[in-house]
């Protein structure tokens, strides 16, 4: 009966800390007047990118060679572009294809480059010297020439614009792991689990890495804003999404033909890379103040 109420008695505990972490992160995270503002923009993103049909008043491709180059209007919310065709619904399907490249080049970044970081701060010696050598040769190279260099011999398209922005931020993620993993290795919870016959493996995937996570999302929230403006650099140069997809990047190098007379065909896919840039960036900052408590005041 008194191992049972004992046994209760952990478990509360165990929670009651639990949600005292949760109240404390949230109250960091919600004090940042920015970050709510941040965090609202990008929900909308999601509901826009996820209901572009229901939301766009036309197709992203459908023309009206009578109604081109049109100021914006009633009809027309944000003008149209030389083929006739709506802006404002381009934006609208842009903004899905802009999050999904964001969101997936940062997840190939984080898994495949937190992975390596992981092994070489945990195993050290050759195998440490090998995986970081490398890095230190791909971080020499600027990220985004990195990535121009893998879509120019990939070849044009989403899923190697997708690959070609995460590859080029393995680097990154792996030296900020590795650091992590670095100051965590030796502390006692990690000596206690080698002593009771714990694998390698199992301490690196069930202690190591969950203690690591806090400024590796940091990052990857960060690394989301990167992704995006990455793709639409690679748009705007031929090597990402291909005509009529609609990409932010993509928009702004049709426009630019008609920067001079028809300003706000490059205007608003602008404002959409600028507006979703800040919002990624406001909440990046208030998860790093939330999540690492020297920050905290």
């Amino acid at each position: 009966m008194n191992e049972g109420s004992e046994t209760a008695a952990g478990h509360d505990e165990g929670a009651s800390v639990e949600n005292s972490r949760l109240r404390d992160f949230a109250h960091v995270f919600f004090r940042n007047r920015m970050a709510s503002i941040g965090l609202c923009i990008l929900a909308a993103l999601l509901v826009i990118a996820i209901s572009a049909p229901a939301i766009a008043p036309y197709e992203y491709d459908e023309q009206d060679l009578l109604a081109t180059l049109e100021w914006p209007s009633a009809k027309h919310v944000f003008g149209t572009d030389e083929f006739g065709r709506d802006v404002f619904s381009r934006v609208i399907y842009a903004t899905r294809i802009s999050v999904t490249v964001g969101i997936v080049s940062v997840s190939i970044g984080m898994f495949f480059g937190g992975m390596l970081g992981a092994v070489s701060g945990f195993y050290g010696g050759i195998v440490d010297e090998l995986v970081m050598r490398v890095v230190d040769v791909l971080l020499a190279i600027p990220s985004i020439l990195f990535a121009i260099a893998i879509a120019a011999s990939l070849g044009p398209g989403l899923f190697n614009m997708m690959l070609a922005v995460g590859v080029s931020s393995i680097p990154y993620y792996a030296r900020i792991l590795r650091g992590s993993v670095l100051s965590i290795r030796e502390q006692e919870f990690i000596e206690a689990s080698r002593a009771i016959g714990s694998s390698s493996v199992r301490i690196l995937l069930r202690h190591v890495i969950p203690n690591c996570l806090a400024p590796i999302i940091v990052q990857g929230t960060l690394g989301v804003a990167d992704g995006i403006l990455y793709a639409a650099a690679l748009s705007f140069i031929g090597l990402g999404i291909q005509p009529p997809t609609p990409e932010w990047g993509g928009m702004l190098s049709g426009g630019r033909t008609y920067i001079r007379d028809y300003s706000y065909m490059t205007l608003f896919p602008g404002l959409a890379i600028v507006i979703t840039i800040l919002a990624l960036n406001f909440v990046g900052d208030a998860l790093r103040d939330a999540l690492d408590p020297k920050l905290r005041d």
